[in-house]
């Protein structure tokens, strides 16, 4: 059913590959890029953005098979790493040829039992060790564990080893990133000497590329850097905004001093205020903790701010100062600026505030 709903999620696909390419410049000619598009492309439109990339990457990233699926359905044929993978989806990997994350002895061995009971050759698969973020992986020890796993079979083959970086957007965690760089670099070492060949090596996210050339090995994985963030102002400004929130005004109020506005009364106007609805609210991804004066709109180049509670399907906006009617546009974010600070106001990251866009708000691609 088309999608009729008034706020847009506008997604620019130029401002995508310009991002992509900024990136690419930071890297050495032969260092390959692995673009996250999971949680729907960062709360954008995952198939439209790897549409848009997919004959300049090596690879795309999702959270979970679904999420693979989705692009594969699309028709993307890009190899497609699922970071998180769950044994009784594994059948599916095999079926929309997705590459599995093995992150411990158990989805190791059930995938290898599938991929023998399937009679598979060298199914691409990749293994991640845990470095200090303590989330999902291998630890050092299990080594020896792994590789007499593989040991004579060919039914599967390491396509990469990778791990992840805990806090390389943070400087004073550089000790602390620098020792996992080292740990990582000390798997390798021991694991491709027991493997007999080399599988590709990645372990820099959006600001261990930034930050730490020594971490590119032979491939980066790309995920808020491409929607225009870089975890640091600076980088950030050097980046083209992607995504966009806009809606329009419904109705125009006038409230006398006195009155009350929205549920629970949360809002108790102290002079004559003039106050517009807009279509969105905490079912679309608006944050409640921007109630109450807390955040704001932007209308005709003006802030707006946020007044009451925020509903379901709905928030109301002060436009006492501010010359508009009903139908005007209404931005909610359209620069990484505005994203940063109502995650601020909200006492969150650009992350959450991206990834909260539900899915019943329309895309609007931009090429």
């Amino acid at each position: 059913m088309k999608n009729n709903h008034v706020t847009v999620l506008e997604i620019d696909l130029n401002a995508v590959k310009f991002n992509l390419n900024y990136f690419k410049s930071k890297l050495q000619e032969n260092t390959q890029i692995l673009v996250v598009v999971k949680a729907f492309g960062y709360g954008s439109d995952a198939v439209a953005i790897a549409k848009s990339i997919q004959n300049d990457v090596s690879y795309f990233a999702v959270a979970y098979t679904d999420e693979g699926i989705a692009l594969r359905e699309s028709g993307i044929n890009t190899p497609i790493l699922v970071l998180h993978p769950h044994i009784a989806n594994l059948e599916l990997d095999i079926q929309y040829c997705l590459e599995p994350n093995l992150y411990n002895e158990k989805i190791l061995k059930s995938f290898l039992l599938l991929a023998k009971g399937k009679n598979l050759s060298q199914y691409p698969v990749h293994l991640k060790f845990n470095t200090g973020l303590n989330r999902l992986g291998f630890s050092e020890n299990e080594i020896e564990l792994i590789s007499s796993t593989l040991k004579n079979q060919n039914y599967i083959k390491v396509k990469s080893i990778f791990s992840h970086m805990v806090a390389s957007e943070d400087s004073n965690e550089r000790e602390f990133t620098l020792k996992q760089i080292q740990s990582f670099e000390r798997i390798i070492s021991t694991f491709k000497n027991q493997l007999g060949y080399k599988p590709l090596i990645h372990m820099a996210n959006t600001s261990g590329i930034i930050n730490y050339q020594n971490a590119h090995f032979d491939m980066v994985r790309l995920g808020i850097g491409l929607y225009g963030f870089g975890n640091d102002p600076e980088e950030t400004s050097k980046l083209r905004n992607v995504i966009s929130l806009k809606s329009v005004i419904s109705q125009i109020h006038t409230i006398e001093k006195g009155e009350s506005v929205g549920y629970n009364r949360a809002y108790i106007a102290d002079k004559i205020t003039k106050t517009a609805t807009i279509p969105i609210g905490h079912a679309d991804g608006i944050n409640r903790r921007l109630g109450q004066k807390v955040g704001y709109l932007q209308v005709n180049n003006q802030k707006a701010p946020i007044i009451g509670n925020v509903c379901m399907d709905m928030i109301m906006i002060d436009i006492t100062n501010i010359n508009c009617n009903e139908g005007d546009e209404v931005i909610i974010f359209d620069t990484q600026q505005n994203v940063e600070d109502l995650a601020q106001k909200a006492d969150t990251i650009s992350y959450e505030l991206l990834t909260a866009v539900s899915q019943r708000v329309k895309r609007q691609i931009l090429c």
